[in-house]
């Protein structure tokens, strides 16, 4: 039977995506062969201890949950908006831990990103190189197109994978204007063809090249060129609210808007990190959200302010001094009247 919600926000690991539903007619893929999920620590900088620490303890609240399940039952990204500090890529992490879908895939956006970065990256001078060095060593050709080809975090999350792996666009909202809208064709259609390897499935017996996949060493096979999913990824695009978004990238999208957190959820958000708030722990969570509604601040200012006022020997006057220098404005210099 389906089960709902397939994420709980719980942070319990659990095989709960065996019993996603299948996905509506018009999001059906079917992309082969088909991929075993990569090991959970093949790619070192997924599972580094920052990421790992975010992903067990993150907070999500009811309307994340259901949200995030849509996201999952329509195979469709998730564009999650909000101010800095509210924990719009930990959820990426998060997501990933509790449903097991193995190293989040990160692909952090600037203003010079394109949509080839994201799929993949080729290098034709490494390959003159090579084929020089072969011919001078009389060796075996080492420059074929695929030894110079790896694949993008985005290629990589539309392999033909079992279960669904989880990407991270990262602040989509610097990207430039022309990134959202190439990007529709890709994730609506869950496939895209490398014109190099193309040209190359021309003169190979069988048409299959190995590439490097993102964030490992290991090969996967790539048939004429072509990439098509199997099991839509979990996308998750983050933006700051720095720029808009063209409508048909908007509708294609499920939207997730996270506001700061109450003082309910602050208090849920420092237990998880560190431990049952103490009386000096409490004032500040009440003098952070005193000032929340004078400007922006983040969650993990607080977090710092907190750490340090338990770990260091200071009276109180000096971690008050220190705890406003810890948490000012975001996008202020200086603020001389906090606290």
């Amino acid at each position: 039977m389906p089960l709902w919600p397939v994420y709980t926000g719980t942070n319990e690991p659990h095989d709960g995506i065996t019993r996603l539903p299948a996905p509506p007619p018009w999001r059906a893929f079917d992309g082969g062969p088909v991929l075993p999920e990569p090991d959970a620590a093949a790619d070192t900088a997924a599972v580094s201890p920052d990421r790992t620490h975010r992903a067990e303890t993150y907070q999500a609240t009811q309307e994340t949950v259901q949200l995030v399940n849509a996201a999952l039952y329509l195979r469709r990204p998730l564009l999650v908006t909000g101010p800095p500090g509210t924990g719009k890529s930990s959820l990426a992490y998060a997501v990933a831990r509790e449903l097991r879908l193995g190293p989040v895939l990160r692909w952090n956006v600037t203003s010079r990103s394109t949509l080839h970065d994201g799929l993949y990256q080729y290098d034709p001078l490494s390959r003159l190189y090579a084929a020089r060095q072969d011919r001078a060593a009389g060796t075996d050709d080492r420059s074929g197109v695929e030894h110079h080809l790896r694949l993008g975090p985005l290629g990589t999350a539309l392999l033909p994978y079992a279960r669904p792996r989880t990407l991270l666009i990262d602040e989509i909202d610097k990207s430039d204007l022309d990134l959202p809208n190439d990007l529709l064709n890709v994730l609506e259609e869950g496939q895209y063809e490398i014109p190099e390897l193309v040209r190359a499935a021309r003169l190979a017996p069988d048409g299959v090249a190995e590439v490097l996949a993102d964030g490992t060493d290991e090969r996967v096979p790539v048939a004429r060129g072509r990439v098509r999913c199997r099991a839509f990824p979990f996308v998750v695009l983050t933006s700051n609210g720095e720029r808009e978004f063209p409508p048909a990238f908007l509708r294609r999208c499920v939207t997730l808007h996270l506001r700061q957190p109450d003082g309910r959820h602050l208090a849920e958000i420092v237990r998880a990190h560190l431990g049952e708030p103490d009386a000096y722990t409490r004032t500040l969570i009440e003098r952070f959200l005193s000032r929340a509604g004078a400007g922006d601040l983040a969650t993990d200012q607080l977090l710092n302010a907190i750490y340090l006022a338990r770990s260091a020997d200071l009276d109180a006057g000096s971690l008050d001094r220190l705890a406003e220098q810890l948490m000012p404005y975001l996008g202020q210099t200086a603020q001389s009247d906090v606290f």
